[in-house]
């Protein structure tokens, strides 16, 4: 018997199921059927989707130069950018500190991740920093020289940020070349509101840097020679020809330590599984790889005159029509060098402190090579807060330090 409400079905044929339940069948098929994603598949998925953000899209990844400044005045090509102390500080420091960049790079290495930010850290503790940017120069600007940038262009700076931030009192940080700004300024201006600088990875003595500082030592025997016999030195040469472009300087700043570079693509490749990795490569290949040029005249005072005549080690130095002398520097002195630099050893920084007349003078080794003394994680971990600490007990407007011995 069958119910009212059903329809026989003849022989030979047979119910046609309903659409719902035949794609829900078909669904399940269709899923055991497709390969199961193991673990391994799904970090190789990651880390081509990473590989794809690195080369297409790098913008995306780079974690640098978050922190919000204004820009508070401007110098031909060059500007000062005003990072205020953060409210939440323990203490507000009564002196500001004037980082002064070094030419070539960008700025983002001050400022390189949301974690592990210099100037961040500075501004926690209560400072107001001053970053002087010293721009793009081209080679419209091919002869700018040492001169221009510490007789013409830092004073003018430096007299906005003390109007600026109502401080006549000030401290200089300098790392590299503008290390050695910042001691030719405090050489030749002999200021008093100069309070506290610090010198980092600068070449005071570069026949003592290693074997960087022996080829140069080389290069000056040869000049001389060739000067005794036919009247030429390479100081004649026309500063259009000492110009370098952004491009060369990153490639030879790599050539300095290929085997660093290699390594971090190979860390990388390795790590292509994991953002934060794959982050922090981006970020240092955007201050790396993204730099600007050295005016001819830079070149020829820096390489000629600091590296291979080795004029600083005398404690002296020609500038502006005449000779400035190291031992004119009084103020307080923090020195270091990275332990692993291969660019600008400690033997070439140390002795510096025998040069200046400072009676509060510290020599600090720190980890990391010629970039990482700056900015990275080793030298963030243990020498930031060193560096914070001292600075602090001489930023106030009686310095909180006891009783500074000159330091050997």
């Amino acid at each position: 018997m069958t119910s009212l409400n059903s329809t026989p079905i003849p022989n030979g044929m047979t119910q046609t199921q309903p659409y719902s339940q035949r794609h829900s069948e078909k669904s399940a098929q269709h899923r055991a059927n497709r390969p199961v994603q193991t673990p391994r598949m799904e970090t190789l998925k990651t880390a081509l989707h990473h590989a794809r953000l690195r080369v297409f899209d790098r913008h995306s990844l780079i974690q640098a130069g978050k922190l919000p400044y204004t820009i508070i005045a401007s110098y031909d090509l060059a500007s000062v950018r005003h990072y205020a102390a953060q409210p939440n500080a323990a203490q507000k420091q009564a002196i500001p500190l004037i980082i002064v960049a070094p030419l070539a790079i960008t700025m983002l290495v001050f400022d390189l991740f949301p974690q592990r930010s210099l100037i961040g850290s500075l501004t926690a503790q209560g400072f107001e920093v001053y970053l002087i940017d010293w721009g793009t120069p081209t080679r419209k600007h091919t002869h700018h020289d040492f001169e221009y940038y510490v007789l013409n262009a830092l004073p003018k700076l430096i007299a906005n940020v003390q109007q600026h931030s109502g401080s006549s009192d000030y401290s200089l940080h300098g790392w590299s070349m503008a290390g050695v700004f910042c001691l030719l300024y405090a050489a030749y201006f002999k200021d008093a509101h100069l309070r506290n600088l610090i010198i980092l990875g600068s070449p005071v003595d570069s026949y003592a840097s290693g074997a960087l500082g022996r080829q140069f030592q080389r290069f000056s025997r040869l000049s001389h020679w060739l000067n005794a016999r036919t009247g030429w030195h390479p100081l004649g040469i026309p500063l259009s020809l000492l110009h370098s472009s952004g491009q060369q300087n990153a490639l030879g700043f790599k050539l300095m330590d290929p085997m660093g570079t290699l390594k971090g693509h190979l860390t990388l490749l390795r790590n292509l599984h994991d953002r934060s990795r794959v982050e922090a490569h981006a970020t240092l290949g955007a201050f790396l790889n993204t730099m600007v040029d050295y005016p001819g005249g830079i070149n020829r005072d820096m390489l000629l005159k600091v590296w291979m005549a080795n004029r600083l080690s005398q404690g002296s130095f020609r500038l502006g029509g005449q000779t400035i002398y190291l031992k004119d520097i009084h103020c307080a002195l923090l020195a270091g060098a990275g332990r692993s630099d291969g660019m600008v050893t400690a033997a070439a920084v140390r002795p510096l402190l025998q040069l200046v007349s400072s009676k509060d003078s510290q020599f600090v080794d720190i980890p990391g090579g010629h970039v990482g003394l700056i900015s990275s994680e080793a030298a963030a971990a243990e020498f930031w807060p060193v560096m914070i600490n001292w600075l602090a007990a001489r930023s106030q407007n009686q310095p909180q330090y006891p009783h500074p011995a000159k330091a050997s």
